[in-house]
């Protein structure tokens, strides 16, 4: 049996093992582009459940360790490989929910749980990815009828290796370039790292995180800002910050407990999962909140803050030790302010984008957030949560802007207090186009129909370098050179990037193409771009429009958009 200090120490030490190994995973990805790699995507997402884990105590229960850890992973999960890991502990939440300890049958169906989840998460399920890692281990441990769990655990970990070594026999381009699964090997570093408690050793140290900071804290959202200068005491009106979770009944809803906390307070979030209700609100009366809350299940986690105290506690600081606290706490801060829905307020839209230009341009569109990101730095599902509960409407369309981003985007739908409809944008070009075509006077099914349906027409170039030698798609490319990518396939290898440029958008136009829009990047001078507009204006003829934005972006010389 395990008890919860071991399974804690245990996800833990896994945590620490991915992430003094995220560039030995990284490594493994086989598409030359630089990208959010998959190690470094993976140990951000179960380092985000190590830093909470840390505040539990050794009486804790496997069922506390593993919710914490699974709750954290969820808000955390950054990429697809984030996003797949984080299911995969909430089997683990599931089949260890209430328990004190857990044996081996408990960590079988545990297994089976989060394998059964991410599937399900995965529109298309590819085979010779850590999906297979994690399904065969599984399906091992399931059959072996083993009841003690470190013999279970060894064999995870070598039914799981052997699954991970034959990923080159089962995708071809694994096989070409002498690799096995990133994702797979990273899910079984995090494996092993808990192996290492689980036999009774010390949990695997981490190294200082430098690179992996955190951006704003856990709570971030709903707690608001305000201002010494600007405001006096007695303008708090709802003076206790009041916090708590519901450990709900069956069959009850979070909505009347929304409705009621904003009829009687304001800064409201509550955040619904499956078996809990999250919520804060700032009162003038904390024991009616509590005392209407109640009716809905079980209450924990209490945290009451008398707002009023930490105003007069700051005007009392020196102001110089204040800008200090604000310049420590800028990187921890959500860069987005929670609002309340607006009744009257259908629609709002969140896009994810990197870059000054193409923030602009987002915003001229109608796009209220947007979320710093993209093809290096994917967001976290809490960065675009955040995001989303800082627009006030009803129904908010999130455009992810990136195959990468997409399920952290799909997994937000579970924590925002809003409904969220994720249109899977997989490029800047489609999500300018879809932003396009929203009609405010057409319902949420059919904005969603006609939005996709107008980035579907679009063909989108890129131009960006090699971030490693590779052998790809017929190319053998050398780390530096210039690629030209036509919606996602490498069509040409060139030194020069704006030849290169005009050459690719050369090549995509097609016998009913009308406008052609190139996005330069940071690292493009505006001369620079002008010329390569030029080139390609004369290059398609008079009978195209060719337009040119500075979107600012990292990673990509240019952008093109084709339609």
């Amino acid at each position: 049996m395990i008890t919860g200090k071991i399974l804690r120490d245990a996800i833990i030490s896994g945590a620490n093992n991915i992430s003094n190994q995220r560039s030995r995973v990284d490594e493994l990805n086989v598409f030359p582009v630089p990208d959010g790699d998959t190690g470094t995507n993976m140990s951000m997402t179960v380092m985000a459940a190590a830093r909470e884990l840390e505040n539990l105590p050794d009486s804790c229960t496997v069922g506390e360790a593993a919710k914490v850890a699974a709750s954290a992973m969820l808000r955390g999960a950054r990429g697809n490989s984030g996003v797949i890991t984080s299911l995969l502990f909430r089997g683990l939440s599931k089949a260890l929910d209430g328990k004190k300890e857990a044996g081996a049958e408990d960590l079988v169906h545990a297994l089976e749980k989060g394998v059964e989840a991410a599937y399900k998460a995965v529109m298309k399920p590819t085979e010779g990815t850590m999906l297979t890692v994690a399904r065969i281990a599984s399906e091992e441990a399931s059959a072996s009828g083993l009841a003690d769990v470190n013999e279970l655990w060894t064999l995870v970990l070598a039914a799981g290796q052997r699954a991970l070594d034959n990923t080159p026999n089962q995708l071809p381009v694994l096989k070409k370039a002498g690799v096995v699964d990133a994702g797979g090997q990273g899910l079984m570093v995090i494996f092993e790292g808990m192996d290492i408690v689980f036999k009774g050793g010390e949990p695997v140290k981490g190294e200082e995180q430098t690179q992996s900071k955190v951006k704003h804290s856990s709570d971030a959202a709903g707690k608001g800002v305000f201002s010494d200068d600007l405001m006096k005491v007695e303008d708090i009106k709802n003076g206790y910050c009041t916090q708590f979770l519901v450990n709900k009944n069956e069959g009850v809803s979070s909505d009347k407990l929304r409705a009621f906390c904003e009829s009687n307070g304001d800064s409201v979030v509550v955040i619904e999962d499956d078996d809990v209700i999250n919520c804060h609100v700032h009162t003038a009366d904390p024991g009616k909140i509590l005392s209407h809350a109640i009716q809905y299940g079980y209450l924990t986690g209490f945290k009451i803050e008398n707002m009023h105290e930490q105003f007069l506690a700051r005007q009392k600081q020196g102001k110089g030790l204040e800008k200090q606290k604000e310049a420590e706490q800028a990187e921890q801060t959500s860069p987005f302010v929670y609002a309340a829905v607006d009744p009257d307020q259908e629609y709002g839209f969140v896009a994810v984008a990197a870059g000054e230009g193409l923030a602009n341009v987002f915003t001229d569109l109608g796009v209220s957030a947007v979320v710093s990101g993209g093809q290096t730095m994917n967001p976290s599902t809490e960065d675009i949560v955040a995001a989303v509960q800082s627009v006030p409407a009803k129904t908010v369309f999130v455009l992810p802007n990136n195959k990468n981003i997409i399920m952290a985007a799909e997994q937000a739908q579970k924590l925002a207090d809003r409904r969220i409809v994720v249109l899977p944008t997989r490029t800047i070009p489609q999500g300018i186009t879809a932003m396009l075509s929203f009609d405010p006077d057409a319902t949420v099914d059919a904005n969603t129909i006609n939005m996709m349906d107008a980035a579907g027409h679009v063909s989108t170039g890129l131009v960006t370098f090699a971030a490693r030698n590779s052998d790809f798609d017929g190319h053998k490319i050398k780390k530096g050179e210039i690629m030209a990518m036509e919606n996602g396939k490498i069509v040409n290898i060139g030194t020069d990037i704006t030849k290169t440029t005009y050459r690719l958008a050369r090549s995509m136009v097609k016998k009913d193409t009308s406008f052609i829009t190139l996005i330069s990047g940071c690292d493009v001078s505006e001369e620079d771009a002008q010329r390569t507009l030029e080139l390609v204006q004369a290059k398609v003829g008079d009978g195209i429009e060719v337009t040119l934005i500075n979107g600012g972006q990292p990673v990509y010389y240019y952008m093109i958009s084709v339609e």
